[in-house]
């Protein structure tokens, strides 16, 4: 049913052109430093166009094949591989662009807003639409013709500009918090690199000075004791009981979110003590597609087990190493050690390999001070990204209401002229 009001109207109707790109191969040009922007379906995030690691090709892509320039404002959607679907603006007005065949230019007409169009194909019931109309292949892939004979539904103008608009207030919130983010990791990735290494050493409130003292090296091994998960059954689950941490848990944040965990009965809870997991234990996981992931054990997850397919990490002394100063230590070391496994189809750490790592600690005192201070780092990331959760969420909501009529916004005259 369409809202009052609005029209349907197929691509083609609200469009000037519809095309894809070409491969540079093809048009026998090479990758350059400089030139034409060349966007491919890596560059075209959720909603943003990501030239983080440009592409560039001879200014001579871009002039023989005009058909594919972009402009201002023009629509990209991705038409092939595991990104079908989404879709971004084209919004670097002042450098020459061509784009990849496995990108769509949808460029609108005087019917449709650009802004608005760019809206309408975040919205999950039109991703699923225009999904809906691939044939059965083993490549996904969406046709030219597909886009020309997809169905709109379009407001007025002026109520399409102003949707567009409060929406884009949202999508800048979320912008904003997430270069907040990005900025805030950069800063406490260098906060690490000076602290864990002594190249900077925080005061001691008890004198006012810095702390002194060599640092000592230790071997992992000696310091940590590892304990691995069990591989539960799934007859074992149970609808409630004692929980069981999976690596499916832990969020990329090393958040463990439970709401959807599953359980083992209390009355064999007992059978599976060397599992539990004790306050501020660090999880890693070591095999599989997320291996290096971490994951920091609260006390409002407890009592809990450990599944298979990870370690837990817990200091052997608390006199010689500090808990929270690990996790931090076990951060660096995951993060060097995950350098060196680029492009491995398969992550896995060792034990034997894991706990021949050496590392350098200074006191305990200054452990405990290192520790608080990028402790207190971790808690402004997380503060940020529970702030971006709840404006992604907001605006999908608004967004559903939105863009498919269930909420009208009043335009006053002005706007419509």
């Amino acid at each position: 049913m369409v809202p009052s009001g609005w029209v349907r109207h197929l691509g083609s109707d609200i469009t000037t052109k519809i095309t894809k790109g070409s491969s540079p191969k093809w048009q026998g040009f090479d990758y350059q430093s400089e030139g034409t922007l060349f966007v491919t379906s890596e560059n075209v995030r959720d909603g943003f166009l990501d030239v983080s690691k440009p592409k560039y090709l001879p200014l001579e892509f871009n002039q023989k094949l005009k058909n594919s320039q972009l402009q201002q404002g023009d629509i990209l959607i991705n038409i092939v591989g595991a990104s079908i679907g989404r879709s971004c603006q084209y919004d670097l007005s002042e450098q020459q662009a061509n784009i990849n065949q496995a990108v769509c230019l949808f460029r609108t007409n005087e019917l449709a807003e650009s802004d608005f169009i760019q809206q309408y194909l975040q919205l999950p019931s039109t991703i699923n639409r225009l999904l809906g109309t691939q044939s059965e292949s083993a490549r996904p892939n969406l046709s030219l013709s597909d886009m020309r004979d997809f169905l709109f539904a379009l407001p007025p103008l002026p109520e399409q500009r102003k949707i567009a608009k409060i929406l884009s207030t949202w999508d800048k919130a979320i912008s904003t918090t997430e270069k907040l983010i990005e900025t805030s990791k950069q800063q406490k990735k260098a906060l690490m690199q000076q602290l864990l290494t002594g190249k900077k050493r925080l005061v001691d409130t008890e004198t006012g000075k810095a702390f002194q003292g060599e640092w000592e090296e230790v071997k992992l091994g000696d310091v940590i004791s590892l304990g691995r998960g069990f591989a539960f059954k799934s007859s074992q689950y149970a609808d409630s009981g004692t929980k069981v941490v999976r690596v499916t848990n832990i969020a990329s944040s090393g958040h463990i979110d439970l709401s959807d965990c599953v359980y083992v009965p209390n009355e064999i809870t007992n059978e599976y003590q060397k599992y539990a997991l004790k306050n501020e234990d660090i999880l890693l996981v070591m095999v599989g597609a997320t291996a290096g992931k971490l994951g920091f054990v609260s006390e409002n997850i407890l009592p809990s087990l450990l599944n298979q397919n990870m370690w837990s990490l817990r200091t052997r002394n608390l006199d010689k190493l500090n808990q929270l100063f690990l996790r931090h230590i076990a951060e660096r070391i995951v993060a060097r050690y995950m350098l060196t496994q680029q492009g491995s189809a398969r992550g896995f750490f060792t034990q034997s390999t894991f706990e021949l790592v050496n590392f350098q600690v200074p006191s305990v005192e200054e452990q405990q001070k290192i520790a608080s201070v990028l402790t207190a780092a971790d808690k402004e990331i997380e503060l940020l990204e529970t702030k971006l959760a709840h404006f992604k969420q907001e605006k999908k909501a608004l967004m559903q209401q939105l863009l498919t009529g269930k909420r009208r916004l009043q335009v006053a005259e002005t706007e419509v002229a």
